[in-house]
C-alpha cells in the first residue's frame, strides 16, 4: 500500500479523503464484481471525461484502492481492478446503495 502522507484524526475524514469524490465511489462500485479495461470502465461510468477517469485512476492506485495491470501485448492491455483494501470498501458501497433505494421510493 502507498504511503499515506498526515491522515485527517477524524476517521469518516479519512474515509472521504480516499473515495469522497462521485468518480471514485462508481469507480468502486463497477471494479466490485472484478476487473475491467479503461474502455469498459468509462462506458460503464458514463459522462466521466478522459482525463478525469485517468487522474482518478491514477489517485485511487497510489492509495492503494486500485491495482493497474499493464499486459506486454501489441497493442497494449491494461486492465485495473481492487486491491484487497478496495474490496473492503463493499460494506460501505453496500449501504450506499440501499440508502439510496430507500430514498428513491420515498421521494418518487
Amino acid at each position: 500500500m502507498a504511503e499515506v502522507k498526515k491522515l485527517p484524526a477524524c476517521p469518516v475524514e479519512t474515509t472521504l479523503m480516499l473515495i469522497g469524490d462521485k468518480w471514485k465511489v462508481l469507480i468502486l462500485r463497477d471494479l466490485m464484481p472484478g476487473k475491467k479495461r479503461f474502455g469498459e470502465l468509462k462506458k460503464s461510468i458514463g459522462s466521466v471525461s478522459q482525463k478525469v477517469l485517468t487522474a482518478q485512476l491514477r489517485d485511487m492506485e497510489e492509495k492503494g484502492l486500485v491495482n493497474r495491470h499493464v499486459y506486454a501485448e501489441v497493442p497494449p492491455r491494461v486492465e485495473y481492478s481492487l486491491t484487497d483494501l478496495g474490496r473492503s470498501l463493499k460494506p460501505i458501497l453496500d449501504a450506499m446503495q440501499i440508502w439510496g433505494e430507500e430514498y428513491k421510493s420515498q421521494n418518487s
